[in-house]
């Protein structure tokens, strides 16, 4: 009885000390959560100045001090919208409203674009974080009207979204980062739109996983194709260290796709997906202590190549919803390695002080190294995918 009594009182102080600890963690997100908003409302101010009205922010040049903007057909010109969304939702600032409906109004007349299969960054990221936090109709229009212009990508001989048009060697690329534009297909089916656009979402992420995954679970980024035969031409990278590397992009955008797909549908096989992607990115020794990756799982510098703060923004946020559908030890992990992401982001390491790096929040990201483009650059889907997942753990493990 005594042994009884004393087993029990121990299971009850190891129950405390849990408790105390998930309190402690809990209350230092909830102060890194408003802190970061904080700055990230007063840093997009200067992000604004520094922005014409006609333009988005793409990206920023230390050494020469320079803005880098794109026209509203680059790929991530929904992103800085769509991040004003999530400031406007957090601090209900008009001001911030109203730069983000100004940005909307210059973006609208791309959800007629068909040249390429980004209309999910660009349209959803952006009208659809709008709608979530307005219920406007006419952002839900627009939705609508993007996600028609994406299915006219879908090629029925091989079951899959065209990503690029035919370039230099590929004749019909399909790339990971088309698993991120399924989340608009299926979205507007289920919200009154046409069926078919999540039977194109579910037939293009099935096909993914067959063709486009190793047997180590790591993806590869590009796969062509030949429309005549239906055959697979090859699979290389186009921004990863070599065609059999683990480009660290492409691994999270698979990683957050197969969370969203199981979001979306329930079947478990996306859920396998998701997790076995999780296992592969979270055991990998090339994955620094602060889960921000490097650029690539295989560059031949580590530990001296850049990382890639885009990368540990979107594996945060997609471990944040994964933590949604699991339970237990993996849950535990999922949820432990977006808290340390976050809590690098939001350090001296990652996040640019207040009225530098061009305004942008976050520092060193790489958006194509082997282009030589947007190396150890602000770029802004790692704002985007840094204040979503923010978001995602104040509304899901804050409560």
């Amino acid at each position: 009885m005594k042994k009884y009594i004393l087993g029990f009182a121990l299971l009850l102080v190891m129950a405390q000390i849990g408790f105390a600890q998930t309190a402690s963690i809990k209350n230092k997100m909830e102060a890194l959560i408003q802190d970061n908003f904080a700055f990230a409302a007063k840093q997009y101010q200067y992000l604004k100045a520094n922005t014409p009205d006609s333009v988005m922010p793409r990206s920023y040049v230390l050494a020469t001090n320079t803005s880098v903007t794109s026209d509203t057909k680059w790929w991530c010109s929904g992103f800085y919208p769509g991040t004003l969304w999530y400031l406007y939702a957090y601090t209900k600032d008009e001001n911030i409203r109203k730069e983000a409906e100004k940005r909307l109004g210059i973006l609208e007349k791309e959800k007629y674009y068909t040249g390429n299969h980004d209309l999910g960054f660009m349209i959803y990221c952006s009208f659809g974080t709008a709608y979530k936090y307005t219920n406007n109709p006419a952002y839900k229009d627009v939705v609508t009207i993007a996600a028609k212009s994406l299915s006219t990508r879908y090629r029925p001989a091989i079951k899959s979204i065209q990503s690029w048009n035919s370039r230099d060697i590929l004749k019909c690329p399909v790339i990971i980062d088309n698993m991120m534009n399924l989340e608009l297909l299926h979205w507007v089916s289920d919200h009154g739109g046409d069926p078919v656009y999540k039977e194109i979402a579910v037939t293009h992420a099935n096909t993914t996983i067959e063709h486009q995954f190793r047997p180590n679970n790591s993806s590869y980024h590009v796969v062509d194709w030949d429309l005549n035969t239906a055959t697979v031409l090859k699979k290389i990278t186009w921004q990863g260290a070599a065609d059999s590397s683990a480009w660290s992009r492409g691994q999270t955008w698979g990683l957050y796709g197969y969370t969203m797909m199981y979001r979306f549908t329930k079947n478990p096989a996306y859920l396998n997906q998701a997790k076995k992607i999780a296992k592969f990115i979270l055991s990998h020794p090339n994955l620094p202590a602060d889960k921000v990756p490097y650029w690539d799982f295989d560059a031949t510098t580590i530990p001296n190549a850049p990382r890639d703060a885009s990368s540990g923004a979107i594996m945060a946020s997609a471990l944040l919803e994964l933590g949604q559908y699991t339970s237990g030890k993996e849950k535990t992990e999922y949820i432990k390695t977006a808290e340390t992401i976050l809590m690098a982001l939001s350090s001296e390491a990652y996040r640019a002080k207040l009225g530098q790096n061009g305004g942008f929040i976050l520092m060193h990201s790489v958006g194509s190294l082997p282009h030589k483009s947007e190396v150890d650059a602000p770029l802004t889907y790692a704002d985007y995918y840094f204040i979503e997942g923010l978001t995602r753990y104040k509304d899901w493990y804050l409560k």
